[in-house]
């Protein structure tokens, strides 16, 4: 059983920065694919920054140059740090991982006040 679990939500003004924790019960080195999402009411998740086992990123055109996604493997724990905030990037992120199924943390919230 895969267990993902985020941390490092808050609520924090606009300009400011949080980074988000995933820790992944058992070796993250087995994913193919990590990757970060988030989700406000009413929208679909968005992808916000994926990492591949080769350590190459990418990221939607919405945080580029603002966010960062990275992992240590000997800690089991991918992150997303995110730097000049905006309100709208206020939402649930998740820690999504696949090896070959995909699997879900159960999110942590941000808040960016204007």
């Amino acid at each position: 059983q895969v267990q993902l679990v985020e941390s490092g939500g808050d609520l924090v003004q606009a300009g400011g920065s949080l980074r988000l924790s995933c820790v992944g019960f058992g070796s993250i080195s087995r994913f193919n694919v990590m990757a970060w999402y988030r989700q406000v009411p009413g929208k679909q998740r968005e992808l916000v920054a994926v990492m591949f086992r080769g350590g190459s990123t990418n990221y939607p055109d919405s945080v580029k140059g603002r966010f960062t996604i990275s992992r240590d493997s000997a800690k089991n724990t991918l992150y997303l740090q995110m730097n000049s905030l905006k309100p709208e990037d206020t939402g649930v992120y998740y820690c999504k991982a696949n090896d070959n199924a995909e699997h879900w943390g159960q999110g942590t919230q941000v808040t960016v006040s204007s």
